[in-house]
């Protein structure tokens, strides 16, 4: 697959680029280098290989999916300037 000057001019008008004839040139160039290298890729004996996930396989430790307080209460109220019955004591705003 390749490009040619005319795509790139396309391609520029599409995305509001201005090329001169020389750029135009210089990035059909560029793109197919890159679209080549892309085929190299076809090239690949992949056959009996797993697609990959990740490149890191590392497995991530679990904890028990429960619901708690935090049993920080005492911690976050302890910011506060003023508590009541554990909660935040704030000035009333609405009449």
């Amino acid at each position: 697959m390749s490009v040619n000057v005319e795509t790139v001019k396309h391609i520029a008008y599409l995305a509001r680029i201005t090329f001169d004839k020389q750029e135009a040139e210089a990035v059909t160039a560029e793109l197919n280098a890159v679209l080549d290298w892309g085929l190299l890729l076809d090239e690949a004996d992949i056959a009996g290989i797993e697609p990959m996930v990740s490149p890191v396989q590392a497995v991530l430790p679990m904890r028990a999916d429960k619901v708690t307080d935090g049993h920080k209460q005492a911690d976050i109220l302890a910011n506060a300037p003023l508590t009541e019955e554990g909660f935040f004591l704030v000035p009333k705003v609405v009449e």
